[in-house]
């Protein structure tokens, strides 16, 4: 799935385009209700996946392989702080996970989660989100910018915990530690948030627009480049850039999820 485009230029594929694609995306979300943490403690989090931008349809989301966090270079595995709930979306509810994420000192914190790859009948293919987020505690960056290592990655290069809404996000498209060029890149909105409490979808703020799917491509070092119009949380998924392409003898999309959290400057 991933497509090689050698002689494509950098600064022509860096930026939004349209691409024919599905109107629905499928996103994995490591949601929480804010990114910059003030205080020590337990940061809840919910784990779904769903089509945040129109509030669509949620799919189960089975036990992940693994759900970790790297704080300061160290991984501590969060596995065990998952608890299994169902999530309401506009049409539907499917299973998702609430978990916790210790924060105590300063500095960044990368969420992630290796799903167990997901059967989509509709496409009869497998779909494998292995999924980032950000937090930051006390303003200090310390690990944003590093790759964790994982199979598929998209890595910031931009802070993507305060991006400044109107401004542009860059990331990096990584397979194995090398880059993807020519690697297809979904950007979703999630107009519609989780409510922590309730596990339901709250009332989408906008709707996604015409043409299908938000795309940008990843040039030939891997990078991408997306102006963000507005405040939310958004997310980027590279679809089928990682390098295990078949599960249980059908076709797998293995694809790295990013979620970045943008502001408004008062």
């Amino acid at each position: 799935m991933v497509k090689l485009l050698p002689t494509l230029k950098p600064a022509l594929l860096a930026g939004l385009m349209a691409l024919p694609a599905a109107a629905s995306a499928h996103f994995l979300l490591e949601y929480t209700v804010d990114t910059m943490i003030d205080r020590p403690g337990d940061v809840p989090v919910k784990l779904v996946f769903w089509h945040p931008f129109e509030n669509g349809h949620v799919m189960d989301l089975a036990r992940p392989l693994e759900f970790f966090m790297i704080h300061r270079g160290e991984r501590t595995d969060l596995l065990d702080t998952l608890e299994p709930v169902a999530f309401q979306g506009s049409g539907n509810t499917g299973a998702a996970f609430r978990g916790s994420v210790p924060v105590r000192r300063s500095g960044d914190y990368i969420l992630v989660t290796v799903p167990e790859p997901y059967f989509e009948e509709t496409e009869d293919v497998y779909i494998q989100q292995i999924t980032k987020a950000f937090l930051n505690r006390g303003t200090m960056p310390t690990d944003w910018m590093d790759p964790v290592g994982l199979p598929v990655e998209i890595v910031p290069l931009n802070k993507p915990y305060n991006v400044i809404a109107g401004s542009t996000f860059t990331g990096r498209v990584l397979a194995n530690g090398a880059p993807v060029a020519g690697a297809e890149i979904e950007i979703e909105y999630m107009a519609a948030e989780p409510d922590m409490d309730s596990s339901r979808a709250s009332a989408p703020v906008t709707t996604p627009p015409p043409g299908g799917a938000v795309v940008a491509i990843s040039d030939v070092n891997g990078y991408f480049t997306f102006g963000v119009p507005r405040a939310g949380y958004w997310g980027f998924a590279a679809l089928g850039a990682g390098p295990v392409v078949e599960h249980e003898g059908k076709e797998l999309s293995q694809d790295a999820v990013l979620w970045i959290r943008a502001w408004d400057l008062e």
